[in-house]
């Protein structure tokens, strides 16, 4: 596997792609078919620096490459680092001067335990994860209509992340949870239920079911299903076999067939006020005595209404001859039932988008059928029927003709079972890309021919195999990673490693990254003292009964809050303006990795918008209040928003701006202490636009 390469006709491993789709046999030569190994970390000439398995395999391709690696990272350095890659959020000046403090050998292991154990964990990695789900709190047809039961999923997400769910379980039960825990407690019943919102969390077609549009909400899952958890592009099989990777149209609407069979939740239309359209989190039982009872609720309500339509239609019936009632006097009763009518039926709708018992936004099981192959892609056109089975390439297991469900179940147990090498390898790559930047596969959401091998294939591998034998422990993984020397290194530029290595593929240093859009909003909200770390509730969408959204006039709003960024209402069509501007995941597509780009908007943004000055005076206002020395503020300003301690240079320069700062503000008559605010919120404002704040070294 170490000798890998792109062949010269566009294929990988001498197998060629330019013609037509891959045959079975020769796919599955290609690395990431093959089983996955363990392989024995590389023997080496000096043992001195590697003390993890880890460090043997990259230090073999350093010195294979005549790569030097760097140096560790200095303590607040490693603190910062890490505190921003477990948690999104900057380590406190009290937890660094404990970071500091400690001498002992494991201090740093430490250090990882506590930030793994803070909820703060599972808030930044649930959001990646919801990254690969596509999530967003709207359905994304025309309309765009709100989901106000999808936060259920992003928090079961967060939950399952804090939890240290094994990721087996974990795919299991975001595939069929609804399956495995029919028979369970109420408690199970939720939770596995609610994890179905990685199915239905997609982008939805037309406003309800509907053959004229369904097939792409099947399409949907199909293609993000592969991209996130096998690392293939098997939509790409929708309208014929699969142009360079061994995935057959056939293969396509074998899992067409189990999706084809399941039920799913729509958002928009008259779905909306009906709660029961929704899998309901109470059993079966439970759920048929709850409807029946609201439907005795509703009844005098329907009864009500019928009886004013109908003395409307007797009146609207009568004709204007003497005796009969004068037309204006007619008129005028018409009217007023009319009134009476539309006030009967909003408290109607009222009281009917009430729940009668909480439900998710997921899926559950329908009459299963087997898909029939649509020829160029188009439901109108249909070839011959396909079993529901799973990819020939890994051995195409059909649903066992005893399965009595959709097969989802089946699907979720092929995915996670020992013999499957991509699901580890795609997901343990994921984690390496967002620990170190990218991963040691470059195209996280396509292992198949067309995208990169792996620059180190037996790490892979030993990684794989490692968080197999933990259990499947995403935490284990971290551990296993953070306590690396290869984490740990310093990131500064060495001018003879970056002219063979610019691209730092074998990982010589660490690389230095950009904050994502969550990590500046939240990391401000923070220093400035202001960040929220409660549990929001739902989002506050206007009442059911009020939508009325169509393609012309769509939902959209933009919800302010100090909770952290993950908690935000995610829009699908008209994204949240600020984690547009600031890179966040396109909700449209299961996002492979954030592209960050620096443009003169943002730039913009973070000198005038309202929110960065409000953080830059909260921040001024807890610096003023933590000491009378302005010496010690600086410090401490720098300290709490960049991670250091400013040079005596940097510290004379900080006070000699504050001391410009409010002469400048002398002469527009403000009261002193107000000058004083203004000038510590303007040092503020720039150490929390710097690129000292917004990077990670």
């Amino acid at each position: 596997m170490g000798s890998m390469a792109h062949a010269a006709d566009g294929g990988v491993d001498g197998i060629a792609v330019s013609k037509g789709a891959v045959d079975g046999a020769s796919g599955q030569r290609h690395w990431a078919f093959q089983a996955l190994g363990h392989p024995l970390p590389p023997l080496l000439a000096s043992n001195s620096w590697h003390v993890q398995p880890l460090d043997r395999f990259v230090m073999a391709r350093l010195q294979e490459h005549e790569l030097q690696p760097n140096p560790l990272a200095d303590r607040r350095t490693l603190i910062r680092r890490a505190t921003f890659d477990l948690t999104g959020l900057p380590p406190t000046a009290m937890e660094i001067e404990k970071f500091l403090g400690d001498p002992s050998a494991d201090s740093f292991e430490k250090l990882v335990d506590r930030l793994l154990a803070s909820p703060a964990y599972g808030e930044r990695w649930g959001r990646h994860w919801l990254d690969i789900a596509r999530y967003a709190d709207t359905a994304g047809d025309g309309a765009d209509y709100p989901v106000r039961e999808a936060v259920k999923y992003r928090d079961w997400v967060i939950r399952a992340f804090n939890a240290d769910q094994p990721f087996d379980q974990f795919v299991r039960e975001q595939i069929a949870g609804d399956i495995l825990v029919d028979q369970g407690s109420p408690d199970q019943q939720v939770r596995g239920v609610t994890a179905t919102g990685f199915l239905a969390v997609g982008k939805r077609y037309g406003y309800q079911p509907s053959p004229d549009y369904q097939h792409l909400d099947f399409a949907d899952a199909i293609d993000s299903l592969g991209r996130s958890l096998l690392g293939l592009s098997l939509g790409c099989a929708r309208c014929h076999d699969h142009k360079y990777d061994p995935v057959t149209a056939a293969d396509y609407y074998a899992l067409y067939g189990i999706f084809q069979s399941t039920r799913w939740a729509f958002p928009g239309g008259e779905e909306q006020k009906r709660p029961s359209a929704f899998p309901p989190l109470v059993s079966a039982e439970e759920a048929a005595r709850l409807d029946k009872a609201k439907a005795a609720e509703l009844a005098p309500l329907d009864e009500m209404l019928a009886d004013l339509k109908r003395k409307r239609s007797a009146l609207d019936g009568k004709s204007i001859v003497p005796p009969i009632t004068p037309a204006a006097d007619l008129a005028d009763r018409l009217k007023k039932l009319d009134a009476e009518i539309a006030t009967a039926a909003k408290l109607r709708a009222t009281e009917a988008a009430k729940e009668a018992y909480p439900v998710a936004y997921g899926v559950s099981e329908d009459k299963p059928v087997n898909a029939r192959i649509q020829l160029r892609g188009e439901p109108g056109k249909l070839g011959d029927e396909v079993p529901r089975r799973f990819l020939e390439i890994l051995g195409g297991d059909p649903v066992p003709a005893s399965a009595t469900g959709s097969g989802r179940l089946e699907l979720a147990t092929w995915l996670t079972r020992p013999t499957n090498p991509l699901t580890p390898r795609v997901f343990v790559n994921r984690v390496w890309q967002w620990h170190f930047g990218q991963g040691l596969v470059t195209t996280p959401s396509d292992f198949g021919l067309r995208g990169e091998p792996p620059s180190h294939p037996e790490l892979l591998d030993w990684l794989a195999s490692e968080f197999i034998a933990s259990g499947w422990s995403v935490k284990a993984l971290h551990r296993l990673i953070l306590r690396s020397q290869t984490y740990q290194r310093a990131s500064d530029d060495d001018a003879a490693n970056f002219e063979r290595d610019p691209a730092n593929r074998w990982l010589w240093r660490h690389a230095r990254q950009p904050l994502d859009a969550e990590s500046i909003r939240d990391a401000m909200l923070a220093v400035s003292g202001r960040l929220d770390r409660n549990i929001p509730g739902p989002h506050p969408f206007p009442p059911v009964e009020t939508w009325a959204f169509t393609i012309h006039n769509p939902f959209h709003a933009v919800y302010d809050s100090n909770h952290r960024s993950v908690y935000l209402m995610q829009q699908r069509n008209r994204r949240n303006p600020y984690l547009a501007l600031f890179d966040a995941a396109d909700p449209n597509q299961s996002m492979a990795q954030r592209l960050p780009t620096t443009t003169p908007t943002q730039t913009l943004y973070l000198m005038n918008s309202a929110f960065v000055q409000q953080q830059s005076q909260a921040f001024a206002r807890r610096l003023l209040a933590a000491s009378v020395d302005d010496a010690a503020r600086v410090r401490l300003a720098f300290e709490m928003a960049q991670g250091r301690v400013p040079e005596e240079l940097e510290t004379g320069q900080a006070i000699s701006f504050l001391s410009a700062y409010r002469q400048k503000l002398a002469g527009m008559e403000k009261p002193p202490e107000s000058e004083r605010e203004l000038a510590w919120a303007g040092l503020a404002r720039v150490l929390l636009t710097g690129n000292a704040f917004l990077y990670v070294d």
